[in-house]
């Protein structure tokens, strides 16, 4: 089972809508993901920890250490596109 987050600036609004994308897009590709949200001071401090980080693209760049340690880090314009959101998961291999 993978471990997915998604992490937003305040770990509230933002996050949660991405985390239920992120599930609808889980389920179309028939992934098996524990999906969570927080906010990006406890994401980046705590991304090892998971395998897959989703965040807006303006936030990419707190998670090289964590892309560097071989977490797949997910930059999306578009937080509210599960279109986008599976276009990017096909793209990287999520599996």
């Amino acid at each position: 089972m993978l471990k997915i987050v998604a992490a937003c600036a305040m770990g509230a609004g933002s996050s949660l809508m991405m985390e239920m994308k992120i599930k609808q897009v889980c389920k179309e590709l028939g992934i098996d993901a524990a999906v969570s949200h927080c906010q990006i001071s406890e994401a980046k401090s705590t991304a090892k920890k998971y395998d897959v980080v989703v965040t807006a693209l303006n936030f990419v760049s707190q998670f090289k250490a964590a892309e560097e340690a071989g977490v797949k880090v997910i930059a999306v314009k578009n937080i509210l596109s599960a279109a986008e959101i599976k276009e990017k998961f096909i793209a990287a291999e999520i599996k």
